[in-house]
């Protein structure tokens, strides 16, 4: 059995990931080895093996462990270590970076922000982003109306994040599809592979870093402010630094932006392909909240975060080293036949779903109050006008293994003939 996986199976090799998640490979690794050791190949960065955990359960306790789970860095590796396969260095990425530090550190920055994404703040939030995703549907109907093909991800999916999180970071709205631009090169590993950067992609990352020290530089010389920059540039408690205010930017802008509009895209995409499931959520607006939790169960649009072991531990009967990397791959946990009644179905009534979408435990997604109020609005407008869409084109998709998403989906939308 080990040795058919290990000549069958990469998941470093990034055209596995081309057409999207290989869930065949994943329904094989569940079902034959849950957690598995996977040897470096010629595609690994670092050349060095990892650990692949891909059911719900082994994730879930992983993710609960974390003391024995390290997001920094753990024995043997100077500091280095961080959520990617790749180790990344100590002191700038992994260690600074809000998702790749651990309690207590990660824990105190985390409560200077929760409250800007509570309930509470978001249902203060929710009439200016209804409103202005009224606006962005509005505009694709002109288009639609018009005879007019629209890119599903360009113009309707990335809008509504990214003009939440450019408010929310206090960022000028009319920068945002700069800020698009740039992160989505620095994240899409076209033309390069693991471990690698490419000149587009040290170009994009140079540039937003620029725009980002500007910017942080803005807030610590005023002061105060609502947005969430400037509440982090004026904590005492904790204090952050001038890179930790950076690598905050940078990392808002992507994980604001980036997952959720590939959720809204995969997510109109499998109703347009399940036009009984359209016509379900649109005859009844109730199911709106279960169907955006299957959105971001089917979506699963980040694939895997990585851990490393901080002492020698057993998980699913195998013994993980001291400094092992971990991988827990979110997106085979939400096809796991033992949770999931018929995993490969979509279904806007899916209860109980117990997704990992937004990963489990302390590093549970700052965001995913907001993620899923975007998701809903966006579905609501949808609803509203069309009555379903076809595809006008190929669907253009990364090229990841950790950010399962589309750059380009060309559609035409039907317009609803219901009064």
């Amino acid at each position: 059995m080990g040795t058919d996986l290990e000549r069958d199976v990469d998941l470093t090799d990034l055209d596995r990931f081309a057409g999207g998640f290989p869930d065949e490979v994943f329904t094989r690794l569940r079902r034959e080895a849950p957690v598995w050791f996977h040897p470096a190949t010629d595609h690994t960065p670092d050349g060095e093996g990892f650990w692949v955990v891909s059911s719900h359960a082994h994730c879930v306790a992983a993710a609960s462990a974390k003391e024995v789970f390290s997001s920094e860095t753990g024995p043997g590796r100077d500091g280095g270590g961080g959520t990617l396969i790749e180790d990344l260095p100590g002191g700038f990425a992994a260690g600074v970076l809000l998702n790749m530090t651990d309690d207590p550190r990660h824990q105190s920055v985390r409560r200077l922000l929760t409250p800007s994404l509570s309930p509470r703040a978001l249902a203060v939030l929710e009439a200016e982003l209804s409103r202005r995703a009224e606006a962005i549907v509005a505009t694709v109907a002109e288009r639609a109306r018009a005879g007019e093909d629209v890119d599903l991800v360009v113009d309707v999916a990335a809008e509504l994040p990214l003009q939440a999180i450019a408010h929310l970071l206090g960022v000028p709205q009319e920068d945002r599809h700069q800020l698009f631009s740039w992160s989505n090169a620095t994240l899409d590993y076209d033309g390069r592979e693991l471990g690698e950067a490419s000149e587009r992609s040290q170009a994009a990352a140079a540039e937003m870093f620029a725009y980002g020290a500007d910017l942080v530089a803005d807030r610590r010389s005023r002061g105060g402010g609502g947005d969430l920059l400037s509440v982090a540039a004026s904590s005492t408690d904790p204090e952050l630094s001038e890179l930790e205010l950076q690598m905050f930017f940078n990392l808002l802008i992507a994980a604001g932006s980036e997952t959720t509009r590939n959720s809204i895209t995969l997510g109109l995409l499998a109703l347009a392909e399940h036009p009984d499931q359209w016509r379900a959520l649109q005859d009844d607006r109730s199911l709106l909240p279960a169907a955006v939790d299957e959105v971001l169960r089917w979506a699963s649009t980040t694939p895997y975060n990585r851990r490393t072991a901080t002492v020698d531990t057993v998980l699913g009967g195998r013994p993980i080293t001291a400094g092992d990397k971990v991988t827990l791959w979110w997106a085979s946990a939400n096809r796991d036949e033992e949770v999931f009644a018929e995993p490969f179905r979509f279904d806007v009534t899916r209860s109980p779903n117990p997704h990992l979408a937004f990963g489990h435990g302390s590093h549970y997604c700052l965001g995913a109050n907001l993620a899923r109020t975007e998701i809903r609005l966006v579905l609501d407008q949808v609803l509203d006008r069309f009555d379903g869409l076809e595809p006008a084109g190929p669907i253009e998709r990364t090229r990841s293994n950790k950010h399962t998403g589309v750059r380009h989906a060309p559609v035409r939308f039907r317009a609803t003939a219901r009064v």
